[in-house]
């Protein structure tokens, strides 16, 4: 062996498990937001509802566009590993996509 960290390990599997992970992700906060916004449409249609409905939009899109940048960068090769404020970014979107699915399960 030559001594480097990439020798004997298969490079092409723990990428593939993020890309699949982010995407299982996204179809979760994807079915969260849908049902969130579902259940904000069906109600009286007040001025609460509709900016809930809108910040679950926004919150979603983020997301969308945090994991989509990850899978890219997992598409094209070995990434660097993920900024600190993007990685902060994901958790917010999640947590808050998994607060507003709470809300509309109570």
């Amino acid at each position: 062996m030559s001594g480097s960290a990439g020798d004997g390990r298969d490079a092409g599997l723990q990428p593939e498990r993020t890309r699949l992970a982010w995407r299982r992700t996204t179809l979760a906060c994807s079915v969260t937001a849908v049902l969130a916004v579902r259940q904000a449409l069906r109600g009286s249609g007040t001025p609460v509802e509709v900016i809930g409905t809108a910040v679950i939009a926004l919150i979603w899109l983020a997301f969308l566009w945090v994991a989509h940048r990850r899978v890219r960068a997992l598409a094209a090769g070995r990434p660097a590993a993920l900024a600190p404020r993007v990685a902060l970014a994901a958790v917010a979107c999640t947590v808050a996509l998994a607060v507003f699915a709470m809300t509309v399960i109570i």
